[in-house]
């Protein structure tokens, strides 16, 4: 097969990369649905993938899908190395390690020879591109892998963007990289709070809302003090996460994105059952799956969204929801909407739900199914070293008390005792 058509070449060269992949797929004449289960994704993911134009990528998925189709990894802006570590980065912890060195090192590369070594000319929009690259990929791999190890790439990473940015030469470059760094400093949160180090999740938010500020750029503010309100109203801090996102809304605006409101809708809710009022939750999450239900499948999630947020992603919440309630019948009864979530490829959101589920169980006297669950979601927590699930184990223990527990409570607390982060 020849890779010199000029359509190829074209999209290509403007970094429509879903485009390459369309084309070429056509050509071996494979079907989306084909594409999708040769890469182990469905064919509505292999839509999205086509229909994202310049915007940033997954780079596994972008690999996996040039791996099945034969096009050359730099048709799709990957170095051939990178491509295959890509391909790797669902395995061991060494090839995972492999992955965020490459994925730093394309990230880097790039960026630094943007500028001339005369300075002649000011660089051009790509340095963000191509951070946007690294940064997407490492936030998809934050589903299976462990925190410790991302953090001080992803720190490496946030120090590289901010230094690009204090060099710019013009404003538009500023405000470009400050998004960049927005999102960067945003998942360097998410991961302290993952490893149970509040202190600097918050530290690292309030940066990532500084940066948004600095980029000028409304959705993503929202986006980022949506974040934060998330973080306080998982950490019981009702009020304030209730103030946040009020401050997102304001933020967003009239005609925002569907997504946007769906998801800021289910923070709200967390924020009210951290507060104990079931009715404003309840109103939350009904205005949450009001907006979800507007999110058509093959509508890619706006950046900084990487994923998208539907009727799954609402039940989970009022799962959440009815967890720190302590409604039993919320649990029950949006534990199969859930589902999907609890199948889906990130192992340390499905623990977390997983123990959610188990507080419903035991705030309806199933004990042995509310410690069965909890203990294997342990587990994953314990596997990963996530303060984060531990924590929350630790919060479903704290939910029983007896002077005689049964074996598997005891075994339950046995790993508990046993944990050092």
């Amino acid at each position: 097969m020849s890779w010199s058509s000029q359509a190829i070449r074209e999209a290509s060269r403007v970094g429509d990369y879903g485009k390459v992949v369309k084309l070429a797929r056509a050509i071996r004449r494979v079907s989306q649905k084909q594409l999708g289960e040769a890469c182990g994704t469905s064919q509505s993911a292999v839509s999205r993938l086509e229909k994202r134009g310049a915007d940033s990528y997954d780079t596994a998925q972008l690999a996996r899908a040039a791996q099945h189709l034969q096009i050359p990894p730099h048709l799709v802006g990957l170095a051939d190395h990178t491509a295959a570590l890509a391909v790797k980065a669902e395995g061991t912890d060494v090839e995972r390690r492999n992955f965020l060195a490459g994925a730093a090192a394309v990230a880097a590369a790039p960026a630094f020879a943007a500028f001339p070594a005369t300075r002649a000319q000011p660089a051009d929009g790509g340095q963000a591109a191509t951070l946007r690259v690294a940064t997407s990929a490492f936030r998809r791999m934050d589903g299976s892998t462990a925190s410790r190890l991302l953090v001080e790439p992803v720190l490496a990473h946030l120090r590289f963007a901010q230094g690009l940015a204090s060099e710019a030469e013009t404003k538009e470059q500023r405000v470009r990289l400050a998004a960049v760094g927005s999102e960067v400093a945003g998942l360097a949160a998410w991961l302290s709070w993952d490893m149970g180090d509040y202190g600097s999740a918050r530290t690292w938010y309030g940066s990532a809302v500084k940066a948004a500020r600095s980029a000028a750029n409304p959705l993503l503010t929202a986006y980022q003090v949506g974040s934060l309100a998330q973080f306080e109203a998982h950490a019981g801090n009702a009020s304030q996460a209730l103030d946040l996102c009020r401050a997102a809304r304001k933020q967003l605006g009239a005609g925002r994105p569907h997504i946007a409101d769906a998801w800021l809708s289910s923070v709200e809710a967390l924020a009210h059952a951290a507060a104990r009022d079931e009715a404003a939750a309840d109103a939350a999450l009904t205005a949450a799956a009001r907006s979800a239900e507007k999110i058509t499948d093959d509508e890619s999630p706006p950046w900084p969204w990487v994923f998208t947020f539907n009727d799954n992603k609402v039940a989970a919440c009022r799962v959440s929801c009815g967890a720190r309630l302590g409604i039993p019948r919320w649990v029950s009864g949006a534990q199969d909407s859930a589902g999907a979530v609890m199948t889906a490829g990130h192992e340390k959101q499905r623990a977390l739900l997983a123990l959610d589920v188990a507080s419903g169980h035991l705030a309806g006297g199933r004990l042995d199914a509310a410690f069965g669950l909890g203990s294997r979601a342990l587990e994953i927590g314990l596997r990963y070293k996530s303060g984060r699930i531990v924590e929350r184990a630790r919060a479903l223990r704290r939910g029983y008390t007896s002077a005689t527990p049964a074996k598997i409570v005891r075994d339950f607390d046995e790993r508990l005792y046993g944990v050092f982060l």
